[in-house]
């Protein structure tokens, strides 16, 4: 056999080589297409929460109750000239409408109101054994005009909708006080906030469905008991303790 045709043979033998390969190759790519798709198309689709849901209801109902907690910040932060004050409130405030944004958010990404007609605030947690719960010094006022209940036992009265809300005399109060009343009123305001809100973030660690927003539950429970304890350390350098 000459050199030339040694040479072409050398050449065919690796460009038919290169050829299978390329073609196993490609079937391998198309074989495992077809299983990813096989696998995702077995998945099943994510589960939209139902409008009288615990993810549903505690993302309407944390909304409102952040809300409040960013406007009372706002408030204090003119009231008072206190750094320490005014950095806390300036964190919770922050915090607070982030996490309002997301919850409003996945609202809309399920296609649910953000009120929910004929539905009372935090009905949703009568599932985790709420029914009566009122908190301590905050219990409900049977008889009061204008008072509705809610799904804790707690009456709404006064613009004061769930456990640990503010009153629209209480906010008032605030608006009118100065430097270190200011202060004082806007702790255990806040504390009580806070107690209300770790017990209804706490309620959707339970019983929430959506993972991520069980996650958001849980950090909020944890990181606003951090801040009690830094609200009562606050009040008692103020001569002051929470209010219950």
């Amino acid at each position: 056999m000459t050199a030339v045709r040694r040479g072409r043979r050398v050449e065919w033998v690796a460009g038919s080589a290169a050829g299978l390969a390329l073609l196993f190759a490609g079937v391998a790519t198309v074989a495992s297409a077809r299983d990813d798709g096989a696998r995702h198309a077995a998945a099943p689709a994510p589960r939209t929460p139902a409008v009288d849901s615990a993810d549903a209801g505690f993302a309407r109902d944390m909304a409102v109750h952040h809300q409040q907690a960013v406007e009372m910040s706002f408030i204090v932060r003119d009231r008072t000239r206190d750094e320490e004050v005014r950095r806390l409130a300036y964190d919770i405030a922050n915090t607070q409408a982030n996490q309002r944004g997301m919850l409003l958010g996945w609202l809309d990404l399920w296609e649910l109101p953000k009120a929910a007609a004929g539905q009372e605030p935090m009905a949703w947690m009568a599932a985790d054994g709420h029914e009566g719960h009122t908190m301590d010094g905050m219990d409900g006022m049977d008889g009061m005009a204008g008072t509705e209940g809610t799904g804790t036992g707690y009456r709404a009265h006064d613009g004061s909708l769930m456990p640990g809300m503010a009153t629209r005399t209480e906010l008032d109060r605030l608006r009118r006080a100065g430097g270190r009343s200011a202060e004082v009123l806007y702790l255990q305001l806040m504390t009580d906030h806070h107690k209300g809100g770790i017990d209804m973030a706490r309620g959707c660690a339970r019983l929430c469905t959506v993972k991520v927003e069980k996650r958001l539950a849980q950090g909020m429970a944890d990181a606003q008991q951090s801040e009690l304890d830094t609200m009562a350390r606050m009040l008692a350098a103020r001569g002051a303790k929470p209010r219950s």
